[in-house]
């Protein structure tokens, strides 16, 4: 194993122990937010792959998402399938819808692309009402059981979420950085700066923007299943066209190019209804206020964010920190 992949290899394995351990000392509330950052995690780390690397713009992924969250529900709920077998299915049935929809997408670019991903999210959700297997407006019910007795009676089932969703953020998270360092990141990297050069290189644009479509995706549908994982259910409120703007927002946030910001933009999705939930207590505890605000933070975010920090508070950020490293 080359020295620079044990290095990696041993920080993961290191940053999944601290994290494991801190959520045997939080609250349930922290320890389900815990979780939650792990899913946008994922979400967000399809955004960069996708945009990022290939530079294709999606506006879609939490419909991506509702194929994997779908996938993973109706494995359990109808074919009593185990959880982790649907996790597995959720991940390749998403990259195959993926691959499918981004050989179209590889045809289209800029706007025309976001247009038919934004499309996408709006539609595709929906389409479960369609079907009685889906379950309608009511959904499906996804059940991963009860921890195992060896973990303790203190072990709680949101705990069992969050080592869940963390042991497999951490595991994508390996192996999509190793993924994006590889000859495929840097050929990706060269299609969004310039794709003719790459095409006279010898490479197919066409072809890699496609696979970057199928593993974007395939990451966009775990996640989406371990979004249903956390709330139990496979609805089409569960992945609004909310969901992809946040998704969005939150990459914006980290930088787009690269995965080192991905936790920072997470954590300040998940933040955001606490905060929102803070000022409607302020004005009076409106549920109006209390439902539409969360949409309302994220869309100032966005704009804010595009427009002073375009490259995302996280990029600046690990630029200034590499800037102050050089000085020394």
């Amino acid at each position: 194993m080359p020295k620079k992949l044990k290095i990696r290899l041993s920080m993961f394995i290191l940053l999944g122990w601290v994290l494991l351990l801190l959520g045997d000392r939080v609250d349930e509330l922290r320890v389900y937010q815990g979780a939650s950052i792990a899913v946008y995690a994922i979400a967000i780390g399809s955004i960069v792959l996708l945009t990022g690397y290939s530079g294709q713009i999606s506006l879609g992924q939490g419909a991506l998402m509702a194929v994997g969250g779908y996938v993973a529900a109706l494995a359990s709920f109808e074919f009593g399938v185990p959880f982790w077998a649907g996790f597995i299915l959720a991940a390749l049935f998403s990259g195959i819808f993926g691959g499918l929809l981004g050989i179209a997408a590889a045809r289209l670019s800029g706007p025309y692309l976001a247009g038919t991903t934004l499309a996408l999210a709006v539609g595709l959700p929906s389409l479960a009402n369609q079907f009685p297997i889906l379950g309608g407006e009511q959904g499906l019910y996804f059940d991963i059981g009860m921890p195992p007795a060896i973990l303790g009676e203190s072990f709680t089932q949101y705990k069992w979420f969050y080592w869940i969703a963390v042991l497999v953020a951490l595991i994508a998270f390996f192996l999509l950085s190793n993924l994006l360092s590889s000859r495929y990141g840097r050929t990706w990297r060269g299609i969004g700066s310039n794709e003719t050069a790459i095409a006279l290189s010898g490479s197919n644009p066409q072809s890699l923007k496609i696979l970057a479509f199928t593993l974007s995706s395939a990451l966009a549908g775990l996640s989406g299943a371990l979004l249903v994982m956390t709330i139990s259910t496979a609805s089409p409120s569960a992945f609004p066209l909310a969901l992809s703007l946040s998704v969005v927002t939150g990459a914006v946030i980290a930088g787009v190019s690269s995965l080192k910001g991905v936790i920072f933009g997470s954590v300040i999705l998940v933040a955001i209804p606490e905060v929102a939930d803070s000022i409607s207590h302020q004005v009076g505890d409106s549920l109006r206020i209390s439902s539409t605000l969360p949409g309302l933070l994220i869309s100032i975010l966005l704009v804010f964010a595009v427009l002073v920090t375009p490259n995302g508070p996280g990029e600046n950020l690990r630029h200034l920190l590499h800037k102050g490293r050089s000085h020394k």
